[in-house]
């Protein structure tokens, strides 16, 4: 069932999981939504590239947090199990070193103590019960009060928290670092490296980070999902969405300026020179976009980006190959002998690293052997958000890439590419989503300010929002449609709120009653 009439449209730059999970909150309340997007598809940064005929995911490959998308798709009265075709996995990740040591991470905790027990003793495995327990603790104190929830000031936060909670708060270390914080469970360095890359899921660096990023570890912990398919499944099963609720999408449409007049966003003004006017825009475009006027100069004053360091771009590479001399499973992570070298490289010095840390995603294997004379392969390495000043030369990017793949050959593994080897860095980032440098997660997560300081989803100028990874609550597929939920239902309150402030409907204005269509976010 479409949208019901309404005299009010919304405008959605962008179809990223943001913007998509908006527009279907919108519309199925009621709102007559538009979602404009410069690609030719929905999904954003959930890409796919093409080598031998398979088509490989090339963006996010982790799906955490069901529970967002569940809620989302039976809020708009479907069924998320019918429409994207999801398996558990047992295996979290197998991680390997130069030195010949592995390490499996288990969707099962008790698994994985013993796991680390046998790597590193008893010692260390009840210090990983007690991390454990520790980022189940910060996740429930942060969940509903601070990622599920308008963003907060410091203040706020501690007076959302129930009373049972506040301890929780008081104790989750927010003035620490990651990589301080771990050191008070594990004593082996190969372990504060492999929990320290949680702070990479949100692009930054774990000696920079707040301990509070190890709720990422209890994430991960209470579940990890793989897409048949791939990841943009999701990203279509959600467009699919939006269009029975009456959405509109345009794809291949360029917004050039967010039209702003009488100190209110009124539409948007296509680089066609086409206009659509709008009750409210909701920009899913990175925020630093906004602020750097590629919308348009009335909007650079939307939003105050008091957090300007960007978070981390990639350097990619995907194929179709025959792996060879090591067991992959889904997620393999091989690490570098060097953390705070890789990321002082990364951060400091904004370069490639000498020696990167490779993640592969196996996405043909399901907790076990593919099966599969040729595999679709997805290779990253964390890199430097240059791609708009000083990227990285494709000598230094294939010189990075050997470095890697030496790597991978002294921990036994080799792939032969049966297929084109489809790389991209921080200039085709930034290019993908331009005014980022190439950045993927917004801006970086450095300190115990960072995340009160990324924007909320009301922007300084009335009828404007925003939603994404450089949004708050964060960077992340589940994330990202929790931001877009929020800028959704901000929206729907505001008009509602102006709708009660004027004594009957206007031309261009909408009735309390269709204002509160449906249930909120």
């Amino acid at each position: 069932m479409g949208a019901t009439a309404s005299s009010e449209r919304v405008v959605v730059i962008g179809a990223g999981v943001g913007g998509l999970a908006a527009a279907i909150d919108l519309a199925r309340q009621g709102m007559a939504v538009t979602v404009l997007e410069r690609a030719a598809r929905a999904g954003g940064k959930m890409r796919t590239v093409e080598s031998a005929g398979a088509k490989i995911d090339a963006g996010p490959t982790v799906m955490t947090m069901r529970d967002v998308f569940d809620s989302l798709f039976d809020d708009a009265g479907a069924c998320l199990d019918e429409r994207v075709p999801l398996r558990p996995l047992e295996i979290l990740a197998r991680h390997a070193w130069r030195d010949g040591a592995r390490l499996d991470l288990f969707a099962d905790i008790d698994r994985s103590a013993d796991a680390i027990g046998e790597f590193a003793g008893a010692r260390e495995a009840a210090g990983y019960r007690r991390y454990c327990a520790r980022a189940r603790r910060t996740f429930a104190a942060l969940d509903q009060t601070f990622v599920r929830a308008a963003r907060p000031g410091l203040a706020q936060l501690v007076w959302r928290c129930a009373p049972d909670r506040i301890a929780d708060l008081v104790g989750i270390s927010p003035f620490a670092t990651l990589w301080s914080d771990l050191e008070k469970y594990f004593a082996h360095p190969l372990l504060r490296q492999l929990f320290g890359r949680y702070a990479t899921y949100c692009g930054s660096s774990p000696f920079l980070a707040p301990a509070t990023l190890m709720l990422i570890a209890h994430v991960e912990q209470s579940g990890v999902w793989a897409v048949e398919g791939g990841m943009v499944r999701l990203a279509e099963a959600m467009e699919a969405l939006a269009r029975e609720k009456g959405v509109d999408l345009i794809y291949g449409a360029q917004v050039s300026e967010i039209e702003i007049s009488a100190g209110r966003a009124r539409g948007v003004v296509l680089r066609s020179g086409e206009r659509i006017a709008a009750s409210a825009v909701l920009c899913n475009a990175d925020c630093a976009a906004l602020v750097s006027g590629a919308f348009g100069e009335a909007a650079t004053a939307s939003v105050t980006m008091r957090n300007p360091k960007r978070s981390l771009s990639a350097l990619t590479w995907a194929c179709v190959g025959r792996p060879r001399g090591f067991d992959l499973v889904r997620h393999n992570v091989f690490f570098s002998d060097d953390y705070r070298a890789e990321f002082d490289a990364i951060f400091k010095q904004r370069r490639l690293p000498e020696n990167p840390t490779i993640y592969i995603c196996a996405q043909d294997r399901f907790d076990g052997a593919s099966g599969q004379d040729g595999e679709r392969l997805f290779c990253l390495v964390n890199a430097p958000a240059i791609g708009d000043d000083s990227a990285p030369a494709p000598e230094e990017m294939e010189r990075c890439r050997t470095q890697a793949s030496a790597l991978m050959q002294t921990c036994g593994l080799t792939i032969e590419p049966l297929g084109e080897q489809i790389m991209t860095g921080p200039m085709q980032f930034n290019a993908l989503f331009p005014r980022t440098g190439g950045a993927l997660y917004g801006q970086a997560t450095h300190g115990w300010r960072a995340s009160f300081q990324r924007p909320g989803s009301r922007t300084k100028i009335p009828g404007l929002y925003v939603a994404g990874g450089s949004a708050h609550p964060g960077a992340g597929v589940p994330i990202a449609a929790i931001s877009g939920r929020l800028a959704a239902q901000a929206l729907m309150q505001d008009l509602a709120s102006r709708a009660r402030s004027r004594p009957a409907a206007t031309r261009g204005g909408m009735s309390t009653r269709s204002a509160m269509t449906g249930n909120s976010a």
